[in-house]
C-alpha cells in the first residue's frame, strides 16, 4: 500500500495504534517550564527567514514515528544493519542498491542538554528518516519496499553537532514537509529504538519548499503542498517553533537545515 493513498497522519496513527504525544501532555511532564536560555546556530548572511520562528533550548516536542520508522518498532529494523552508521544517507546500503534523487540537502543538528545548563551534548546519536521525492519512504512504500535510503545514524561531536547528507524530501498528503529523528544517550544504544529518549520532526521554511518543488522531479509534491499548511499539520499545527529549520542555501547549490535539539 502507498501511504499516499489513504490520508496521512490520522491513518499513519491508525496504523501503528500509538497515540500522539502532544506538546500540553509533556508540559505537564516537565511543570511547563523550560530552560529560558537560548542556544541558536550563528546565522549566515545568506541565511533564509524561518517565517519568524525562534529557536529556543526548550525540550524538543515529543512527536509520532509513524508508521514507517524502520527502527524495528513497525517491521524493518535498520538500526541493526552493519553501515547505517553514515553520513551520506542518498545511497541504499547493508547489500540494497539505489541512491535517492533531488536537491541537495545537508541536515545539521546541535544536541544539547537541558540537564546541564543547555551546553552541548556529545557523545549522543541520531537517527534520522525522511521519504523520497516522490513522497515515498524505504522499506515500505510501493515503488520503494527494495531500498533502505534516507535513513542513517550519526554521533553528535565535541559541539554537540552531527550533520547528514540527504535530498529534499517531498510532501505528502496531510503532512507538511518533515524529517524524522530519534535521539539516544549513546551510539551503542542507537541499536535499540526502545532506548531512545526522544522523537521528534524538523519542518521546513515555506519558502525553501517552494523553491524546491518548482524543480523537475517535485511535481507531484507541488501539487500536494497546496493543500497542506502548518497549521493544518496534525503534527506541528499545535506549533512549530522549536521544530523549524533555519535554512540556507538554494537549489543550484544545495540547501543546508540546522536546528537545535534540546534534550
Amino acid at each position: 500500500m502507498d501511504h499516499n493513498d489513504y490520508g496521512g497522519l490520522h491513518e499513519d496513527l491508525k496504523l501503528t495504534g500509538d497515540a500522539m504525544k502532544r506538546r500540553d501532555m509533556l508540559k505537564l511532564a516537565t511543570g511547563g517550564v523550560g530552560m529560558g536560555a537560548l542556544y541558536l546556530f550563528g546565522r549566515a548572511d545568506d541565511l533564509q527567514g524561518n517565517d519568524g520562528v525562534a529557536q529556543t533550548c526548550d525540550k524538543i516536542p515529543e512527536e509520532t514515528a509513524g508508521p514507517f520508522p524502520g527502527d524495528g518498532s513497525n517491521g524493518p529494523n535498520v538500526l541493526d544493519k552493519a553501515g547505517v552508521v553514515r553520513t551520506d544517507i542518498r545511497p541504499s546500503f547493508a547489500g540494497l542498491s539505489g541512491v535517492a534523487a533531488g536537491v541537495p540537502l545537508t541536515v545539521i543538528l546541535q544536541l544539547v542538554d537541558l540537564q546541564n545548563g543547555c551546553k552541548p551534548a556529545p557523545g549522543m546519536a541520531v537517527y534520522v528518516w525522511h521519504c523520497d521525492r516522490a513522497a515515498r519512504y524505504s522499506l515500505y512504500d510501493r515503488g520503494a519496499t527494495d531500498q533502505n535510503y534516507l535513513r542513517g545514524v550519526q554521533e553528535s561531536d565535541a559541539n554537540g553537532e552531527l550533520s547528514f547528507t540527504t535530498i529534499f524530501p517531498g510532501c505528502y498528503r496531510g503532512r507538511w514537509p518533515h524529517i524524522h529523528f530519534e535521539v539516544f544517550p549513546s551510539l551503542a544504544a542507537a541499536t535499540d529504538e526502545r532506548k531512545r529518549i526522544a522523537t521528534s520532526q524538523l519542518a521546513f521554511p515555506e519558502a525553501a519548499c517552494d523553491e524546491v518543488y518548482a524543480v523537475e522531479g517535485y511535481e507531484a509534491s507541488a501539487r500536494t503542498k497546496r493543500r497542506v499548511s502548518l497549521t493544518r499539520d496534525s503534527v506541528f499545527r499545535d506549533g512549530v517553533a522549536r521544530q523549524m529549520a533555519t535554512m540556507g542555501g538554494d537549489v543550484a547549490s544545495g540547501f543546508t537545515a540546522k536546528l537545535t535539539v534540546a534534550v
